[in-house]
């Protein structure tokens, strides 16, 4: 059977999806994911193209495909999904527990909370980069659910929109702090991760074909590393205070030097061999990094 999309645009859409009844809020719903029965045996064979933000709290065995990759679930986890992007289960999956709150990018727009949502980049890691929680951590995240629940299940009044947001932004809040906390205790794997990314980096810069092979963006070396671009800096920025592209920068810079001074090459011909369309972008992140031109550099 041929692989097809879903498209859910709307709460409404995923209530009617989910066999559920109407949503108590036109923007905004929390589901137990237990009470759930699927109506489509074959749901295994779709993909899911969601227009909503997505916080889902899952403890089940199985997996699910999320990009190009697969996450086994065999412990709670958290994910987050931002609108537009696309998911996959598979059909050995069975939930033990696990909530799943929804909020349509409309009902933030023009709230403080619509302003900063980019700051959370956990929007867009990889289901590989899920959050695993604590059980007080779990605790923590399922007393700021209940309270949205218990919000929008009264009558709504010129108050609900706002605490409701207070609540989501709380529990962001706390992602972060919990996501910080993986870093951390999982400092094996981050170290690890830096390390590779520091030979990858070496060898890039190392390799003398850079003239045809350009300047590589980060999601280059976040696929060398099978993580997403946003997980990858984050880390990077935990541990060395850097994110992806400022290190590739100061690499840069680096080879830069040695150019300068260890060659004759004009600025135009030093920033053509390091990639550069044009030594004007060069001359720039040059003079960023180290408060001096090229040519001033060479000079002095």
């Amino acid at each position: 059977m041929p692989e097809s999309f879903i498209n859910i645009h709307s709460i409404a859409d995923l209530h009617h999806y989910y066999g559920l009844e109407s949503p108590k809020h036109p923007m905004v719903s929390v589901i137990d994911l237990t009470k759930i029965k699927r109506k489509d045996e074959n749901f295994a064979r779709h993909f899911y193209h969601l227009g909503l933000f997505t916080v889902v709290y899952k403890k089940f065995h199985g997996s699910l495909k999320y990009g190009r990759s697969d996450y086994d679930f065999q412990e709670g986890a958290l994910m987050f999904t931002a609108p537009d992007q696309v998911m996959q289960p598979s059909s050995d999956t069975a939930i033990d527990e696990g909530w799943f709150l929804a909020f349509h990018p409309d009902f933030i727009y023009g709230s403080d909370l619509g302003k900063k949502i980019r700051k959370y980049t956990f929007f867009n890691y990889g289901s590989n980069e899920a959050l695993h929680v604590s059980d007080a951590e779990k605790e923590t995240l399922e007393t700021i659910i209940s309270a949205i629940e218990a919000e929008y299940s009264k009558n709504i009044d010129r108050h609900t929109q706002g605490l409701i947001l207070n609540n989501i932004e709380l529990l962001l809040n706390y992602c972060d702090r919990f996501y910080e906390r993986q870093f951390f205790t999982r400092s094996k794997v981050s170290s690890d991760v830096l390390h590779n990314f520091e030979q990858l980096l070496n060898r890039y810069f190392d390799d003398e074909n850079l003239i045809n092979k350009g300047i590589s963006e980060v999601k280059y070396f976040a696929e060398k590393l099978h993580l997403s671009s946003n997980y990858l800096s984050d880390l990077l920025t935990k541990y060395s205070g850097k994110t992806t592209i400022e290190h590739i920068h100061f690499k840069l810079v680096d080879k830069a030097k040695n150019l300068l001074l260890g060659t004759s090459k004009t600025i135009s011909e030093i920033a053509y061999e390091l990639g550069f369309e044009h030594p004007s972008h060069f001359t720039k992140i040059f003079k960023t990094k180290t408060g001096l031109s090229p040519l001033h550099f060479r000079k002095n």
